[in-house]
């Protein structure tokens, strides 16, 4: 269903897919493009925070792999001192060696490094395992959250970039956790227990290790910040790329009819471009850390092998010692560095996770009143009192509308694109409420029925009928998914989509491609038809539902129509004035009021603006 704005400018998107017996498509106009969508940047820690509030019972499990954990680090920690011992056993200065001692030590150095191992298997799939539920739940509260939004929200928001936060977004959260909680719980241990270890084997030593500390953490503190940014650019930057896909490839017979494949390609290469540049820098700067890194340490690993050897020259210290310290100043700074390039990968990660808060931020339908009914059995009695209504405040697109259609009667809105014809319908549904004034159904104002009951009452047929992939059966049984095979094909027939599916191989088994591309535009219509009158609706809403029809498909369209509105409150809007001919009234709307209203007949004989109209 189209969204109708008094600039086109301001059109926007239009979708029924929460509406039972939905029958027809989205349809996309110009809205704001994603490049126009600014993300405001939230704190590391606050994000990071709200990150470990989905934990929720997944942290029993970290505690357990946090106990694999330090007992792997305890055997790591081990490992640089035994070797000392295996040095010195030997007796390289001495000339005597130990060999019971030597024996001894290599059995325990083996039997470490295999459990070792062996803890690390456990660790890495624990932690998989972990690290998926986790986004399985991210993922999962994410689109539910989307089918809660407001449709004002997919107005502003293109669908790839929405996709984009739904799988690039969500995956990179899943990787930052994967990889980062067991770095950082191993880092932190092996950091304190090699600290711990050298200063028990050589204080003055120890002095000079931890001399490169804080220009370790300066130069991650940098590079960090601008990571942080970069990487923040790039999801957006992927989110743009993802919906300038999913727009050129749902509207390729478009691109293709008008020959703009030069140009998709060349918008396509500008994103493409952008990216590129936002993503080359990220990764720049997020490399320059590991070489720096590298360059500090080893100028501090032949300082600390300098001051080693002059002690050991004036027997202050043995080479076993020498040896395990070494190792203990590797284990030490390495932490030191992969902790530094985790920033990295936290910034990529939490980049993510600041995209999927923003949605889960962003505010929901309005919940029902407290005391708001159940619609049950509605009449379809239908009065607009005094309705403003505008998209934005500043800009009106309904004034003071009144109007009374009663229960099984016809009502024709006609009028310039743009005068406000769907928004009457958006208000129906109460994808939007009214600015001021109030909408009766069966006398009572619709903001007091509950919502989902409201929405069930409506069925609605679009000029672009949008169908699932799936079988034909699926499809039709969408808004009625309890109703026997046979109530289905009644509705079918009724529908006079029967006849097209009989002929086909698998018939009501047939399986559709992606919205029905493998049918015809008239038996995708015939179908979201049946559909709708499977669902059985008290009030229904045609939206210029045979517009992009031929004059023999649209027959048979006419005669479904007119089968599914029997006995209905129906609300249709048409620019081809001869489908509505036979409406209880129709109406002339423009610039957001009712300028004119009768039958067909007495709008005629008014002369007036409907006449030309239909001169025309």
């Amino acid at each position: 269903m189209s969204q109708e704005h008094e600039q086109s400018k301001d059109k926007e998107k239009y979708s029924s897919s929460t509406l039972h017996g939905f029958g027809g498509a989205r349809r996309n106009f110009g809205g704001r493009r994603g490049s126009e969508v600014l993300l405001k940047p939230k704190k590391f820690t606050v994000t990071i925070k709200r990150l470990w509030s989905y934990f929720g019972k997944e942290r029993k499990m970290l505690i357990i792999i946090f106990f694999f954990i330090f007992i792997d680090a305890l055997l790591t920690l081990s490992l640089p001192y035994l070797m000392g011992v295996a040095i010195d056993a030997i007796g390289i200065v001495s000339g005597d060696v130990n060999f019971q001692l030597l024996k001894m030590t290599v059995m325990v150095l083996i039997a470490a490094y295999i459990t070792d191992g062996i803890l690390t298997f456990f660790q890495g799939w624990m932690m998989a395992g972990l690290s998926q539920r986790i986004v399985m739940n991210l993922r999962s509260t994410l689109f539910e959250k989307l089918q809660k939004l407001p449709i004002a929200f997919f107005d502003v928001h293109p669908h790839g970039e929405v996709m984009s936060r739904l799988s690039n977004d969500v995956d990179n959260v899943s990787s930052t956790i994967s990889q980062s909680i067991t770095q950082f719980m191993s880092g932190t241990i092996a950091i304190v227990g090699s600290l711990i270890m050298m200063i028990v084997l050589s204080p003055s030593l120890t002095v000079a290790t931890v001399m490169i500390v804080p220009l370790v953490f300066l130069l991650a503190r940098v590079i960090s910040k601008k990571t942080r940014d970069l990487f923040k650019e790039q999801q957006v930057q992927l989110g743009k790329l993802n919906s300038h896909i999913e727009e050129s490839i749902s509207g390729i017979q478009v691109v293709k009819a008008f020959n703009h494949e030069d140009k998709v390609i060349g918008e396509f290469d500008v994103i493409n471009g952008n990216l590129y540049d936002v993503g080359l820098k990220a990764q720049i700067w997020s490399g320059f850390l590991m070489p720096l890194m590298n360059v500090i340490n080893n100028i501090g690993f032949a300082f600390i092998a300098i001051i080693g050897g002059v002690l050991a020259m004036k027997n202050m210290i043995t080479i076993g010692v020498i040896a395990s310290f070494l190792s203990y100043s590797r284990q030490f700074v390495r932490p030191l560095n992969e902790l530094a390039n985790l920033f990295n990968v936290l910034q990529s990660g939490v980049a993510g996770a600041e995209r999927v808060f923003e949605i889960f931020d962003e505010q929901e339908e309005p919940l029902d009143l407290a005391n708001a009914v159940d619609l049950e059995d509605s009449k379809g009695h239908i009065v607009f009192e005094n309705v403003s209504f505008g998209y934005r405040s500043d800009v009106p697109i309904l004034k003071n509308v009144s109007f009374e259609s009663k229960g099984g009667s016809s009502t024709a809105f006609v009028g310039p694109t743009g005068a406000g014809k769907t928004t009457i319908v958006n208000l129906l549904t109460r994808f939007y409420d009214v600015t001021s004034g109030r909408i009766l159904l069966d006398g009572r104002d619709i903001r007091n029925y509950t919502r989902d009951s409201l929405r069930q009452c409506f069925g609605i047929v679009l000029q672009d009928a949008y169908l699932f992939s799936g079988t034909i059966k699926e499809n039709i049984k969408y808004g009625q998914p309890d109703a026997t095979d046979e109530e289905m094909k009644l509705a079918a027939a009724m529908a006079n989509a029967d006849g097209f599916i009989q002929r086909l191989p698998k018939q009501y088994d047939t399986l559709l491609s992606e919205n029905g591309s493998n049918l015809s535009q008239g038996q995708r219509q015939l179908l979201a038809i049946a559909r709708v009158m499977l669902a059985k609706p008290t009030l229904l809403i045609l939206d210029e539902a045979t517009s992009s029809i031929d004059t023999r498909t649209e027959l048979h369209i006419q005669d479904a129509l007119l089968n599914l509105m029997q006995g209905r409150t129906s609300f249709i809007i048409a620019h081809r004035l001869n489908t509505i001919r036979g409406a209880d009234r129709i109406m002339v709307i423009d610039q957001g009021e009712i300028i004119e209203e009768g039958n067909h007949d007495q709008l005629l004989n008014q002369k007036g603006r409907y006449y030309r109209m239909f001169l025309n």
